[in-house]
């Protein structure tokens, strides 16, 4: 059971961008509850806090604290169960409980929502150029071709390559970094005082998270708005907000200005949320000395940081050395788990989609108790090979081995003998583990099916893997919805173990999980493979989460992988231009840190690295 913090009332949010006079938007005393089987459920509980122009305040906390429902209850857009109490100013404006129609005139022109997922909040129908126009001419009387210029403006400014392209495009022709920078645009095409950005960055690859995040200071720079950023993502905190809110369980448990929480937070659950972030170079407990990563991509790539003097940098340096040189050698025992050689693989035709090659010339190696890390961006193939491993897609060249047993052209009934072997852990447990089926029988099936066990011994069984996956035992009673999300991916980490596997392929397992979820799922991930001592061919795009489990990192890029080496080698002292550029883009917990690997990127994208 989860320890009860109770919350300590935080100091009032200190104004630290100078005296900018009002606030463009002051919360005070604001409470949301919702509706539930005839009870008021409490949202958020007494929320007070203020942002001034030009400011960022990040709201953060885990699903479920209340920070969402809270700024959504600020332009009346929570469901019809639901109601909010307390004074929401602004520009001195009472809007709580202002009509519908003047509601509407203050959305979208006074202030501007950029939602989490762009794929959702367009409209899948309407062009790009349709969309943002449409907003234009719902709040200012001008014509369609004034509307037309000030899109294509927007577009330009929000840094879309191709701006003209960009207003002809559907939602579905843009990449997700190019979407998000659509619905920016859109946002700001009224230029609000007030900018809400709810998770803004969740979906995209750590590389267009950093492009997204530099366009977002930048705007806030040129357009003087007041932003309040919504997220789980300290990284995230650290390059943008000024000022921090911590809630929890809809309380305000702490606040203060982003280097007052980063560096000395009060409150215990601020302390437990920091020290739950995976931190790309942290020891994480092997006995090694941290290493500063951004100190050693520079002296990598001989870039000089200005932000650091070179007395300090020296330091590093040779703190960087010293750490890798105490690093392990690793070890190689037994035959290959998994081997590929000069793999490639296509997606066949399907509808007006032509037929494409998704991974090109891949040579990876995999041996017992050893964890591979195959990073990269979306569509650079790394789904694609752990789909290929477990027998899910044809092997149109090359060579793939699970257990010395060659997969490429293996028949249906090899392949269901090799499977006994794979065990494999999804990206959303919601969505891998059947909603009709108790927790107990997902787990089972594995081992009924393949006549493993039966009756008093398959219960027995079950009952261990709940165990191993540390789930009480009654557990196995209860159906996915009754679940938390860390305790649903603890059901498909046993589900996965079930046949004790030689492999186990983990595609993204914790990118939907809050980040103290994750911490505790990547701990007993850890754990499990100490222990039972299978290959793992780890599948992320997180760079601080597979330097906490890896043994070995195989980078991809358009589907061809372009580095591979030791932990340490990729991670501390990468060759490639890409791999460096992937690393720099990482952002770190620490408002001062993240500025010195901001600068180090953007020195590097410069250089032509």
């Amino acid at each position: 059971m989860t320890e009860m913090i109770d919350p300590v009332i935080p100091a009032p949010l200190e104004d630290v961008s100078g005296d900018r006079g009002r606030p463009v938007l002051q919360v005070t005393d604001l409470n949301v509850d919702f509706g539930v089987d005839k009870e008021w459920v409490p949202a958020a509980i007494g929320l007070n806090y203020d942002v001034h122009a030009g400011e960022v305040l990040a709201l953060v906390g885990e699903s479920g604290s209340g920070k969402s429902a809270s700024s959504m209850a600020l332009l009346g857009l929570l469901p019809p169960n639901s109601r909010a109490s307390g004074s929401v100013k602004l520009n001195g404006q009472e809007i709580l409980g202002i009509t519908p129609a003047k509601l509407r005139r203050i959305r979208g022109n006074d202030v501007a929502v950029i939602f989490q997922e762009p794929m959702t909040a367009m409209n899948p129908v309407y062009t790009i150029g349709f969309q943002i126009v449409e907003t234009l001419r719902l709040h200012n009387a001008i014509s369609p071709e004034e509307a037309r210029e000030r899109a294509l403006r927007l577009l330009e400014m929000v840094e879309l390559p191709d701006p003209a392209k960009a207003f002809k495009s559907y939602p579905h022709q843009l990449s997700g970094g190019q979407r998000q920078r659509a619905m920016i645009a859109q946002s700001l095409s009224c230029d609000p005082k007030l900018l809400i950005a709810d998770e803004p960055t969740t979906a995209l690859d750590v590389t267009v998270q950093a492009e997204i995040l530099g366009l977002m200071r930048s705007l806030r720079n040129k357009l003087d708005s007041a932003i309040v950023l919504i997220t789980h993502d300290m990284g995230v905190v650290a390059d943008l907000a000024d000022k921090i809110a911590v809630m929890r369980n809809g309380r305000i448990v702490e606040t203060g200005t982003a280097e007052e929480i980063f560096r000395n937070p009060r409150h215990e659950y601020t302390r437990q949320l920091l020290a739950s972030v995976p931190r790309l170079g942290a020891s994480h407990d092997r006995g090694e000395a941290e290493v500063d990563v951004t100190a050693a991509l520079a002296s990598a790539t001989g870039v000089t940081l200005d932000v650091v003097d070179d007395d300090e940098m020296k330091r590093r340096e040779e703190e960087n050395e010293a750490a890798l040189a105490s690093a392990a050698e690793e070890a190689v025992h037994g035959d290959p788990v998994l081997e590929l050689a000069g793999v490639a693989i296509d997606y066949p035709k399907q509808g007006r989609v032509p037929a494409f090659r998704a991974v090109e010339g891949a040579d990876l190696v995999i041996y017992p108790g050893q964890v591979v890390g195959l990073v990269g961006e979306s569509g650079s193939g790394k789904t694609t090979i752990g789909r290929a491993a477990v027998g899910l897609l044809p092997v149109a060249e090359g060579s793939l081995k699970v257990v010395g047993h060659e997969i490429a052209g293996a028949s249906r009934r090899q392949l269901q003998s090799l499977r006994r072997n794979v065990g494999m852990v999804f990206q959303d447990p919601s969505s891998s583990l059947n909603p009709r089926l108790p927790i107990g029988e997902s787990i089972g099936e594995p081992m009924y099916l393949a006549g493993v066990a039966k009756g008093e011994a398959l219960q027995k069984k079950i009952e261990v893997l709940l165990d191993q996956v540390e789930l009480p035992r009654a557990y196995r009673n209860r159906y996915p919805h009754e679940l938390s999300g860390g305790q649903k991916q603890r059901v498909g980490i046993a589900r996965a173990l079930a046949l004790q596997p030689k492999l186990m392929v983990a595609d993204e397992p914790t990118s939907a999980l809050d980040v103290s979820v994750q911490a505790k799922v990547l701990e007993l991930f850890r754990d499990l493979q100490r222990e039972l001592g299978f290959a793992c061919l780890f599948v992320t795009h997180d760079l601080a989460v597979i330097d906490v489990l890896a043994d070995r990192i195989c980078v991809m890029r358009h589907g061809s992988i372009v580095e591979q080496g030791t932990r340490d080698e990729i991670l501390r002292n990468p060759q490639e231009a890409y791999t460096q550029r992937l690393l720099a883009a990482v952002p770190l917990p620490d408002p001062v840190l993240q500025r010195e690997r901001r600068e180090l990127r953007e020195q590097l994208l410069g250089s032509g690295s």
